[in-house]
């Protein structure tokens, strides 16, 4: 057994490939949320994701944005008649802005969902610098949070401390997946690694056993594999946001069913025909190892990447290296949009592949807008170029964490009109792609490897050279990520919450969460959402 070999003295826990992982996946949650002791900087940094996911959510529902409306309205529509909302209701969950009891199911969908909505809360691109065996470079991101505090909600026993420290298991167990096996090489979505984590941790605050988070860990292998159709096409859908959501149901369905008496797969992790052994062939034993923390500094929360606005993570370094040029030739305050000749950006796959991709260079929809190089790209340099209280910025910083305050791309910056503006469609068609080889590639995941470069019709040519660990990545440690943050839950608290003392008393009580109470978790979500008028799609 697992629990007998792990000793507070470690530090680290590895589950060996000829185990059966999905047992000792279990194990190791509860054995973690037990005795395990991440530091002080790994629960700040995950305290500060888990912030900025819900600052994502509650302003994706303010904007009626058409999946977290949706499944927040069916979550609403089966709310319990009973039940005090201070007390935790087994079974049942709150959504944001609400104190209404709903499935817990039905909860975590709707709120991982409005997390997701804006693509712009945290990713991890799976890869540890210390071992080449652990450098898979799978996606993924913080859409996850919602399970714990739905478990809290259920469990009396369950304080802000230890739902804190649930977020960090739960970060943990997705990031090492992500690290050890490529989902995406074989056309499966990221959410798988997401989803298993959330069976593990949802599992070990509830008190299911090992062999029920085994089991049900099985069942969603074997029944819910989500494949990477829902992220292709030329205009994306409200199924590309929901992924993570929709597939943490099931998940926690799966987990649900396991801990009433459904027996799922054994050792899916050593099945033959599941996705690990089927896509990378053994002779018996799962293709990798699965290394998890126990104690101290080194969790996989602490190289997750932030996002300091609404852009697709593989363009931050397309993003950077545009700011720079802006912050050090201030181009922008005596040219025009007019003076233009091209833009053109360098960078590797996948970043080519997906945000770079010829039916990403007409985007109709948001979804599909902020999944575009060209897009995104030539929103921010539009801005700079058009907006007057940018320019009188410009002529008196030379900080580029001010720059990127000052160019914020918030949730309007891919609005209706806003995906149609002439300005932008003007810059979008003088960009060009450009696939930077095997120099580029083989720098990804550790960095984002991009080069911008635009050239004016005078002859001048500007030139980002190489960017490597943007304003925002894990690696990066120039920025002021804490005050660009701030100004992030600062414009989406703006758009969520009317008045500013009521953000900032939402503020407070997230970023105080490691201290509440369990009856102060029961309301950790609710604020008075300021509803637009019609969707921010309309």
């Amino acid at each position: 057994m697992l629990t007998q070999t792990i000793s507070r003295a470690f530090s680290q826990v590895v589950l060996k490939a000829n185990k059966n992982q999905a047992r000792e996946l279990g194990e190791y949650a509860i054995e973690f949320m037990k005795n395990g002791n991440p530091s002080v900087k790994v629960l700040e940094r995950c305290k500060l994701f888990h912030t900025d996911s819900v600052f994502c959510g509650v302003s994706a529902l303010a904007l009626k944005t058409n999946a977290p409306t949706i499944l927040a309205q069916e979550a609403k529509s089966l709310a319990a008649k009973t039940g005090a909302a201070s007390k935790p209701k087994p079974g049942f969950a709150k959504v944001f802005g609400s104190n209404l009891w709903v499935p817990a199911t039905n909860a975590i969908v709707a709120n991982s969902a409005a997390v997701r909505e804006w693509d712009s809360n945290g990713t991890v691109f799976g890869y540890d610098s210390s071992s080449p065996l652990r450098r898979a470079g799978e996606f993924g991101h913080n859409d996850y949070y919602p399970v714990v505090i739905a478990a809290a909600q259920q469990n009396a026993t369950i304080d802000g401390k230890t739902a804190l420290k649930a977020m960090v298991l739960s970060d943990e167990i997705r990031g090492r997946l992500a690290e050890v096996f490529s989902l995406k090489t074989y056309k499966i979505d990221h959410v798988v690694h997401g989803a298993i984590a959330s069976i593990c941790t949802y599992g070990a605050l509830l008190g299911a056993t090992p062999a029920q988070i085994e089991s049900a860990i099985g069942m969603f292998v074997a029944h819910y594999i989500p494949f990477r159709a829902i992220r292709a096409g030329h205009q994306l859908s409200d199924s590309k946001g929901a992924s993570a959501a929709i597939s943490t149901e099931a998940a926690i369905k799966c987990l649900q069913r396991s801990m009433n008496g459904f027996i799922g797969p054994a050792d899916i992790f050593r099945n033959p025909e599941a996705i690990f052994r089927l896509f990378q062939k053994t002779k018996g034993d799962s293709p990798f190892d699965i290394t998890l923390s126990l104690s101290g500094d080194d969790f996989a929360v602490m190289g997750m990447h932030f996002k300091l606005g609404l852009y697709e993570h593989q363009s931050a370094g397309a993003l950077e290296g545009l700011q720079k040029l802006i912050l050090d030739t201030k181009f922008v305050q005596n040219y025009s949009i007019d003076s233009v000749d091209k833009i053109k950006v360098t960078a590797y796959e996948p970043a080519f592949g997906i945000i770079g991709d010829p039916a990403k260079r007409d985007p109709h929809t948001r979804q599909s807008a902020d999944h575009s190089m060209v897009y995104i790209l030539g929103t921010m340099l539009r801005k700079a170029f058009t907006e007057k209280s940018f320019h009188s910025l410009l002529s008196s910083t030379n900080d580029l964490n001010e720059i990127w305050k000052a160019l914020f791309l918030s949730p309007y910056d891919y609005s209706h009109a806003a995906v149609r503006n002439k300005d932008t469609r003007k810059l979008m068609a003088l960009t060009e792609f450009e696939h930077g080889g095997k120099e580029y590639d083989d720098k990804y995941p550790e960095g984002i490897p991009t080069r911008v470069q635009i050239l004016l019709k005078d002859g001048k040519n500007l030139d980002s050279q190489f960017v490597m660990f943007p304003s925002g990545h894990a690696r990066n440690t120039h920025c002021d990520l804490s005050g660009i943050l701030q100004n992030k839950f600062k414009q989406l608290g703006k758009i969520a919450i009317k008045d500013s003392k009521s953000q900032e008393s939402f503020y407070q009580q997230l970023n105080s969460i490691n201290t509440l109470s369990n009856k102060e978790l029961q309301s950790i979500y609710n604020c008075e959402i300021n509803y637009a008028s019609k969707s921010i799609d309309e």
